[in-house]
């Protein structure tokens, strides 16, 4: 069920022939209401793609109808003529549904550098329009590129419902990663309350995947409430929820990242601040050194301790403790059980860096580098 999990939403996804693969690429969630309110979240790349830049304006007011997304084409780079393509699609939805453009978000993904073609978006409009309903598999099946299963989620309050969909198995670093994230609610909460949980969210889940390091073009969480349920829970307890929707789909997003073999959790403890424990794990988990030893099943330790040496973040390089799998390979800086003790079979690694300078702590998501993963991004385009 995913987006039309929550009370007030309908979702369509349909084939508007966009893919070269074909297959369902177009897709719809439309918020009945009787509340619009929404907040939204989008890549801190500077290269940002047409719908973004779109996006952008439609979220201003906290007013949002209906978020169409497409995969096939990311519409970024694409010029003038770009942007009219994810304006008409706009006007094309407002009209279909009675709604102004202006409420209405829009998300592209796949190949930079590509024109969509306008007759086929607008078609897919039209059947999707036409297809509504409880639909939110299909929805989450068409935004995906070379995702090999949908991601949804859905989780419950106290008297509410928070339901997601998810796309993205690549490209997965700060700044949200390649991936478009709709989130759908039936509280009744005003866009500016949204907006604050939304951010405290993905702070720390999806600013905290980081897969290889490399940032999109086109990233966007957006998070929709309809207050159909009647209820309006605090603040806090719903950002909660929301966060526990965001963590669930940020490690289903790592279990899909291209060619992976395994799903690094690297928990950075014993940091004097959150921000130092937040650069230490993001320096390992952009350390090819690291993830090919760990493709290569090597509790290679040392490689942590010099991609950590490379910040800016309080600590005694020699006062350091790292245990890889629940194995403390170092202690002090220095040698400490065997490297044969530790098990790196299992595809979920667990590695724990103690900077023994204070209370803070942070865990970043990453994955291991593999020949897979260079294949599929060498023949992306082709």
């Amino acid at each position: 069920m995913s987006v039309t999990a929550a009370k007030g939403f309908d979702a369509a996804g349909v084939e508007a022939g966009l893919k070269a693969s074909g297959g369902l690429d177009l897709a719809l969630v439309v918020n009945r209401g009787p509340l619009q309110n929404a907040a939204a979240v989008f890549t801190s790349n500077r290269a940002q793609a047409n719908p973004i830049l779109w996006s952008k304006q439609v979220i201003a007011d906290g007013t949002v109808s209906a978020i169409v997304l497409n995969s096939g084409g990311a519409n970024c780079f694409t010029g003038p003529q770009g942007f009219q393509v994810t304006h008409s699609t706009a006007e094309a939805v407002g009209e279909a549904l009675d709604v102004s453009a202006g409420d209405v978000l829009v998300c592209s993904t796949g190949l930079i550098g590509d024109q969509l073609p306008l007759p086929n978006l607008l078609a897919g409009v039209t059947a999707a329009v036409a297809d509504l309903g409880d639909h939110g598999e299909a929805a989450s099946r068409a935004i995906m590129t070379t995702d090999s299963k949908p991601k949804r989620s859905v989780r419950q309050g106290n008297g509410y419902t928070v339901g997601g969909m998810a796309k993205g198995a690549g490209m997965l670093a700060p700044g949200l990663a390649t991936m478009l994230v709709v989130i759908t609610t039936d509280v009744v909460l005003g866009s500016a309350e949204l907006d604050i949980a939304l951010r405290s969210a993905t702070r720390v889940s999806f600013d905290r995947l980081d897969s290889d390091g490399c940032m999109s073009t086109n990233d966007q969480v957006s998070l929709l409430a309809s207050g159909a349920s009647g209820v309006e829970p605090q603040l806090d307890a719903f950002t909660a929820v929301l966060t526990e929707v965001c963590l669930d789909l940020a490690e289903q997003l790592q279990g899909d990242a291209e060619g992976a073999s395994h799903d690094i959790h690297i928990a950075v403890v014993g940091a004097a601040t959150e921000d130092d424990a937040v650069e230490v794990g993001r320096s390992v988990a952009r350390n090819n050194l690291f993830k090919a030893a760990i493709f290569g099943n090597d509790p290679n330790w040392g490689r942590v301790l010099a991609a950590i040496g490379t910040t800016d973040a309080a600590f005694d390089p020699y006062n350091v403790d790292v245990s890889m799998n629940g194995v403390r390979v170092c202690h002090l800086g220095a040698p400490d059980r065997p490297r044969d003790e530790v098990d790196l079979t299992p595809r979920r690694v667990e590695l724990t860096i103690d900077l023994k300078t204070g209370a803070a702590a942070a865990t970043i998501l990453t994955n291991d580098l593999t020949h897979e993963y260079v294949h599929e991004n060498s023949a992306y385009a082709s």
